[in-house]
Formats: structure tokens, C-alpha cells, sequence
């Protein structure tokens, strides 16, 4: 398995780690089970994870923790993996940083799928509309290095973003002054179309805003057309 990916599984129940690794065995990927937050941190620890499914009904931990303690020391994608599948879940996990959300019982191979449009997303990549030999844009306070994944203050101090967000924000910076739909963006932005529910966008965005601008509740980079979707209202140049 050398050189394969590594997925990192954090769920109580030993079958279903068990499980999840047979589903992914025929991607090719490393899958690590464990069972509780000190295993996970330990394992992070220890070696490179391209990828972590959480569970959020764990006994004795709230699996939320384990998210936003993920999401603030790691740039690792999440997959969401619970029982827990009513909407509210779904949003505020999303809410919180997850890049997807799936519930139990699940499809195998719709989380072999999802596994790897994730990790297809999180790599560099070339992004559509913009030519070949541009690496960086500049906006307003703002450079995005496209090909390094970067996100930076005119300081120089770099804002995090999910791999959702990063998708979005660079669909948004290279169609500039161009009305998107939600379903544009997603089509754009290579997310899973089929099983997207309506707010996975909105909730993006509004992370986006609050990272980018001044006064989210006012935005002037990333704006609302009511009724259409999204325009990103200012041309970028080459950083």
C-alpha cells in the first residue's frame, strides 16, 4: 500500500470501521479504524491522513468536538458518518467544517464515491477559466494561490478554508461579474450534484463571507442575486 491514501475512521462501533474499510478497499486506500478522540489524535500524530470519516454518537464524547478540534489544528477533509441524519445535523455539521455529510445505513458504494470526490477535490488542481500559467489572483485585501491552495491576507497571514470552501471560492473568483446559480456552482465546483440538498451552498458561502469580508451581512466581493444565486462583484488580477 505504499503511496496510497490514507482514510482515518473514527466510529465506536468496530463493524462498522470494518465495514468502511471493505467499501474502500477497491480504491486502493489505507483505512485506519478507530474508536475514541485519543486514538484519533494519536493517529493523526503518527502519520499523514489525506482523509478522516467521524462518527457523532460516540459514548462519553460529542463527535462535534472531534470536528471543530479537526478543523482548527488540520486541514484535512471530513466526511460525516452517523446515524445522526435529520437536517438540522446535516446543516450544523456542515456548519462546523464537514465537507460531507452521509448517513447510516449507507450505500457502499456511494461512500466510495464520495470518498473520492472529496479527495479529488482537496488536490491541486487546474481550475477552469483560468489560463494555464496563472498561479495567483488579486482581490481587494486578498491573494488566492490557486495551485497551492492558499487563501492570504495582503499581510500575509493565511485564512483557512475546507476543501468546499476552496472549491466555491475558486468557481466564484473565475467566473468573475457572472450570475451562478447554486447548481452551477456545484457542477462547477465538481460537488456531488445528485445528492447535494438545498443549503450545502448557502451554508459555503456564508462561511466564505465571513472569512472575506468586512461586513458579512453587507458583502461587496460575494453578493446575492435574489431569485438567480451568486456573483462575485469585483475582477481579480493576476497576484
Amino acid at each position: 500500500m505504499t503511496g496510497a491514501q490514507r482514510i482515518l475512521v473514527l466510529d465506536d462501533d468496530r463493524a462498522i470501521g470494518t465495514l468502511v474499510k471493505r467499501c474502500l478497499a477497491p480504491g486502493g486506500f489505507e483505512v485506519e479504524a478507530v474508536t475514541n478522540g485519543h486514538a484519533l489524535r494519536r493517529a493523526l500524530m503518527q502519520r499523514p491522513i489525506h482523509l478522516v470519516i467521524l462518527d457523532l454518537n460516540l459514548p462519553g464524547e460529542d463527535g462535534l468536538n472531534h470536528l471543530r478540534d479537526l478543523r482548527a489544528k488540520h486541514d484535512i477533509p471530513v466526511i460525516i458518518l452517523t446515524a445522526r441524519g435529520e437536517p438540522i445535523d446535516r446543516v450544523v455539521g456542515l456548519e462546523l467544517g464537514a465537507d460531507d455529510y452521509l448517513a447510516k445505513p449507507f450505500e457502499p458504494r456511494e461512500l466510495l464515491a464520495r470518498v473520492r470526490t472529496i479527495l479529488r477535490r482537496a488536490r491541486p488542481r487546474a481550475i477552469a477559466g483560468v489560463e494555464s500559467g496563472a498561479r495567483a489572483l488579486a482581490f481587494g485585501a486578498w491573494t488566492f494561490d490557486l495551485a497551492g491552495r492558499v487563501l492570504a491576507r495582503r499581510d500575509g497571514k493565511q485564512v483557512p478554508l475546507t476543501a468546499a470552501q476552496f472549491d466555491i471560492l475558486a468557481v466564484l473568483v473565475t467566473h468573475p461579474n457572472r450570475t451562478l446559480s447554486r447548481e452551477q456552482l456545484l457542477d462547477l465546483a465538481r460537488a456531488r450534484t445528485a445528492a447535494a440538498f438545498d443549503r450545502s451552498i448557502d451554508i459555503q458561502i456564508s462561511h466564505l463571507r465571513r472569512k472575506l469580508e468586512d461586513d458579512p451581512k453587507h458583502p461587496t466581493l460575494i453578493k446575492t442575486v435574489y431569485g438567480a444565486g451568486y456573483i462575485f462583484a469585483v475582477t481579480p488580477r493576476p497576484a
